[in-house]
């Protein structure tokens, strides 16, 4: 008898999972993302996002890249995941709690026709200190424009965590000219980062609007990032370059973060449910 499982495939500016209602499920999660993830053998996405029962909030997310390693959390994923259980009834909504690897995050909702179109997720405070980035430098300060040589280059990394590690790279040259697939994989696996790191490569358009181009641990190059997002909109307001609310232009569409400089990230954007199907197993 051929074991199937039923999946819908979501995406949120470009950045796309593959949903499954895993409550009463139990499987090798990483080896099925690791397969299911790949976009000529399997249904394809960046990511395996399950919805799980919690005894700490209303379900919890479990999320797995595409090569099978487990992440914190996902700022896009987040959204998605709103989508799916207040579409499919699991809960009533507008607003969900979620719980993570990096803790309860709070999902609100806007809908339209009785479906989710918009979501905020309020994605916590970042987090600054080397050790719960983490970040192998021996200091509790920002780090700012650390100078980083990988290959001919040298890199200016501010790093930070939303979650999940990040190390944000403010640069001159258009970012689409930015050999990304060579230079992210040398900064993600750097020995800076003992936990490897999220990668962004950013041009300032403007005092509120910024050009994003995203290297994903255990992924490689995504159309978005949300908490990628995130990153860079702290580290930018950090650096002065822009205030609180902040336009963020991703490959795959534009998410808005908001932060006062002192308490949670505020990441708004849209999701969507591009199709369901079965899943061969």
């Amino acid at each position: 008898m051929v074991k199937t499982l039923e999946f819908s495939k979501m995406q949120g500016t470009g950045n796309d999972f593959i949903m499954v209602d895993a409550r009463d499920l139990d499987m090798d999660w990483k080896i099925l993302a690791a397969k299911a993830c790949q976009s000529h053998f399997g249904i394809g996405a960046d990511g395996l996002i399950l919805i799980m029962d919690s005894d700490k909030a209303d379900l919890k997310m479990r999320i797995f890249n595409a090569d099978g390693s487990e992440a914190q959390v996902c700022g896009n994923g987040l959204r998605c995941f709103a989508k799916y259980a207040i579409d499919r009834k699991i809960v009533t909504g507008p607003d969900i709690s979620v719980d993570t690897k990096a803790g309860v995050k709070l999902v609100d909702t806007i809908s339209r026709k009785g479906k989710v179109i918009k979501a905020r997720v309020n994605m916590g405070k970042p987090q600054f200190k080397a050790k719960r980035i983490p970040v192998a430098l021996d200091t509790d300060q920002p780090i700012l424009d650390h100078k980083l040589r990988i290959g001919t280059r040298t890199l200016a990394i501010s790093a930070v965590s939303m979650g999940n590690p990040h190390a944000v790279c403010f640069i001159r040259e258009d970012i689409e000219d930015f050999p990304l697939a060579e230079i992210g994989p040398l900064v993600e696996n750097h020995r800076l980062f003992p936990q490897r790191t999220n990668f962004e490569v950013v041009n300032v358009v403007s005092d509120g609007n910024l050009r994003v181009r995203v290297w994903e641990r255990g992924v490689g190059e995504t159309l978005a990032c949300g908490s990628g997002a995130c990153a860079t909109a702290v580290i930018s307001r950090l650096k002065n370059i822009t205030k609180d609310n902040v336009n963020v232009i991703l490959s795959g569409g534009t998410l808005t973060i908001s932060w006062d400089g002192k308490s949670d990230v505020f990441l708004s954007g849209p999701a969507e449910e591009v199709f369901s199907g079965v899943y061969l197993l």
